[in-house]
């Protein structure tokens, strides 16, 4: 695939999103809306973080006409049966997972009903379209994550780097999921995009991430917990950046590749840019307008040192890269954070 070859988004495509209540499927699902598309959310609504982001997040969606919801579980085969029959999607977007590296060492089944049962549904159902209600899905994006690269030293990471050294569950997931579909995509024929996030924050983000929890706390007064004792990096990306590189990709899937025989790509988005712990607080002290109390601590368990996208495929590929740099993407996100707890400047 070149630039020249793009197609540009098209509005009468109906669009699945599952994880359609979650950070980046809500951004995404806003963007196409406000775009005219059609757009299916699918999400089981768990308490993994503070519900009433979901469910705010739904009545922000639920503003367009062009927006429907169902909720259920991916683990379901029954329920993404009937999703697949009542939606009929031209193209699906599966970032419905069990999110969070840490969680993923006290919870492990969650990680594998979720993120590898739930994504072979979706797989079943993509092979199984024409049989479900009359016709092929054209396209299946799907979420990666950085977390694949595992603690390489090889900088930037890029996606023909070796990631066979996992070092969480949910990692692995991740890692399955990437394998899954590119078998499916080899034996069945179908089109399939992978997405290596990288640190997505921005507003309506997650409460479990380390922007949103240190924004918390620093209002508030109250610690916050630095691992690795500051010596760490991280390629934010802000979640505009992110759901434009997956909306390029929509109409855009995968010509079949010769020498694997399969339609499936893989993709960074990331900054490109990584930034030390200690000075993306510095920037949150400068914005808050107030020091953060740090407490100083190890390194946990299946944390990485650092992340680096090598974005050359996407760039290559879409003529597209993120641009929304730490200091602009965070004072967004404290306006929002301040707004939307109430909290005053």
């Amino acid at each position: 695939m070149t630039l020249l070859q793009l197609n540009p988004l098209d509005i009468r495509k109906k669009v699945l999103i599952t994880g359609g209540a979650g950070f980046i499927g809500f951004h995404l699902s806003k963007r196409l809306l406000s775009k005219g598309v059609t757009v299916i959310g699918f999400d089981n609504m768990n308490d993994y973080y503070d519900v009433r982001l979901k469910y705010d997040r739904m009545k922000a969606l639920r503003e367009y006409d062009s927006y429907s919801f169902v909720k259920g579980d991916l683990a379901d085969k029954g329920s993404v049966e009937d999703l697949f029959k009542a939606s009929e999607p031209d193209i699906v977007v599966n970032l419905g997972a069990q999110a969070g590296v840490r969680y993923s060492i006290e919870n492990p089944r969650a990680y594998v009903d979720s993120n590898v049962c739930g994504f072979f549904n979706v797989l079943e159902a993509c092979r199984d379209s024409d049989k479900l209600f009359g016709k092929r899905v054209e396209h299946l994006l799907y979420a990666s994550s950085s977390s694949v690269y595992g603690n390489q030293q090889k900088t930037p990471y890029s996606v023909s780097d070796n990631t066979n050294c996992l070092i969480s569950l949910y990692a692995a997931t991740k890692k399955s999921n990437e394998l899954m579909a590119f078998t499916y995509s080899h034996l069945y024929g179908i089109p399939v995009t992978g997405v290596r996030f990288f640190t997505v924050y921005g507003s309506f983000g997650r409460p479990d991430m380390a922007y949103f929890s240190f924004t918390k706390n620093i209002i508030e007064g109250k610690a916050i917990e630095v691992f690795n004792n500051g010596d760490m990096y991280r390629d934010f990306t802000y979640i505009d950046d992110i759901v434009q590189g997956v909306e390029n990709m929509l109409c855009n899937p995968p010509q079949v590749d010769g020498a694997q025989g399969a339609r499936a790509k893989l993709y960074n988005i990331g900054n490109n840019k990584p930034e030390k712990l200690m000075y993306f607080i510095e920037v949150l002290e400068r914005i808050i307008g107030k020091e953060a109390k740090k407490e100083f601590l190890p390194m946990q368990p299946g944390d990485v040192y650092q992340t680096y996208a090598d974005i050359g495929d996407l760039a290559r590929d879409f003529g597209f890269r993120p641009s929304t740099g730490i200091e602009e993407g965070l004072e967004k996100f404290v306006e929002w954070y301040k707004g939307y707890y109430g909290v005053g400047s």
